[in-house]
């Protein structure tokens, strides 16, 4: 089942947004947020710390091996799924059941992240298409994006270079709102009501990327991609802006769990 709409998405600032309670001291009044991973050996990175930070324990669940996903996220104040070697076109049954459960996220109107792979995922529950670049490039490394309007108003700082790690992209869902585009693959960014999809990776830690750039160095010899030497030089570069969005988007998009979810946790 997929999801469409012939309504544009409305974009609210997330700086106007009041969080629905304040985050106790004691992670246990929070609900988790869902995690959904694609390997056995994959982290939620950056994106996991920054929401133990604010206090959310995580659920981490890979259904490719195995683990089941909820019926409803009423027990969750929200819901991320992350990157992977796969795509969204395989058809493998754990990459169909990921794609048709995001409908529940989307239905129930819950904080929902896709990045990457987990963008690409909701493009196709949205009815859009998912496919490689028509002349092979990649990117794979560093490369420039550019907020639109409705992508500053949402969250003003965004980093000028983001982390990149992909050789397919996506066309805009109908009734979405772009929110920051890019050169070889032009949606980098896009909100769908409460779930919004980055091609990038900003979850992207250290240790990641020198996991990613030696167990996947045969991506660097694709068109478009960066060599390895770069993607640190880079890193030191840009590293910090990419921290500070990722906290602030964070920040803004837990906010948006239902105030009923929160209330429930605290009972």
């Amino acid at each position: 089942m997929s999801i469409q709409s012939d309504q544009a998405s409305v974009v609210v600032p997330f700086a106007s947004r009041r969080r629905a309670a304040a985050t106790p001291a004691d992670p246990a009044l929070l609900p988790p947020v869902l995690i959904v991973l694609h390997q056995e050996t994959s982290t939620p990175g950056r994106v996991g710390n920054a929401l133990r930070a604010l206090g959310y324990p995580l659920d981490i669940r890979r259904p490719r091996f195995g683990d089941a996903l909820p019926a409803t996220l009423d027990d969750h104040a929200g819901a991320v799924i992350f990157g992977g070697p796969m795509s969204a076109n395989d058809p493998d049954d754990y990459v169909r059941r990921e794609i048709d459960w995001i409908e529940i996220a989307l239905r129930e109107q819950r904080p929902f992240l896709g990045i990457c792979l987990g963008a690409q995922m909701l493009a196709r529950q949205l009815g859009a298409t998912v496919a490689p670049h028509p002349k092979g490039r990649v990117e794979v490394g560093y490369y420039p994006i550019r907020p639109t309007a409705a992508g500053r108003a949402l969250c003003p700082d965004w980093p000028a270079r983001v982390y990149h790690w992909h050789g397919e992209g996506f066309q805009l869902p109908k009734g979405a709102a772009l929110l920051a585009a890019g050169d070889d693959f032009p949606i980098q960014a896009f909100q769908f009501g409460d779930a919004f999809g980055l091609q990038f990776h900003p979850d992207v830690t250290y240790a990641m990327m020198h996991r990613w750039t030696t167990h996947g160095c045969v991506r660097m010899d694709s068109p478009g991609a960066q060599p390895r030497h770069l993607h640190f030089a880079e890193r030191a570069v840009q590293d910090a802006a990419e921290r500070a969005w990722l906290k602030h988007f964070l920040d803004g998009w837990i906010a948006r769990t239902p105030r009923g979810t929160m209330l429930q946790a605290a009972e």
